[in-house]
């Protein structure tokens, strides 16, 4: 596995180190030693997938907040995805700042989030599938978001949105030092 940082202090993309031969190829997706190793949560609570149908869907921006903050280990299984984390926590030096990238499973690439950050993604293409890892359980009442088109934020989508949820277009515009993302 190879750890690139990304330019929000504490994510990481993670890239399969393929061994190829002519039946295919063989990679290690998760390495709880190798994330030990890069500083990173090891701790796999909670495996999640989606499937979205229509090129152009949008999910997001979700997190939990503490006491069941979340770190999240996003891969894309079938099709791709523009997968976005936004910084959300108080005193980090790239609070507020966001990036996206391709992850598909062709490209194999992954995605670590640590917690305090926003997730969400968009399809790049038809029946997508993605699969995230989470250190935490899922806590209805902690769950919160902040708005994909949040100006705070400039998030800039590859494609229209072509379909997303009601609880998704409603989520409050981000305000730092208020009351984060209102649930």
């Amino acid at each position: 596995m190879e750890f690139e940082k990304t330019k929000l202090e504490g994510a990481y993309l993670v890239r399969q180190t393929k061994r190829v031969d002519a039946r295919g190829f063989f990679a290690r997706v998760w390495c709880t030693e190798e994330f030990r190793k890069h500083g990173l949560n090891p701790t796999i609570l909670q495996i999640n997938t989606g499937l979205s149908h229509a090129a152009g869907t949008l999910r997001g921006m979700h997190f939990q907040e503490a006491p069941h903050a979340e770190a999240k280990f996003i891969r894309c299984t079938r099709g791709a995805i523009f997968d976005v984390i936004v910084d959300l926590r108080p005193g980090s030096p790239t609070r507020g700042q966001w990036v996206g990238f391709e992850l598909s499973a062709d490209n194999g690439t992954m995605l670590y989030a640590p917690e305090g950050f926003a997730h969400g993604y968009q399809t790049l293409c038809a029946d997508t599938e993605m699969e995230y890892t989470t250190s935490a359980m899922y806590a209805g009442a902690s769950a919160r978001g902040v708005r994909f088109d949040d100006p705070a934020f400039g998030i800039v989508w590859p494609l229209p949105i072509s379909v997303i949820s009601d609880a998704d277009r409603g989520w409050p515009d981000w305000q730092p030092g208020a009351a984060d993302a209102r649930k």
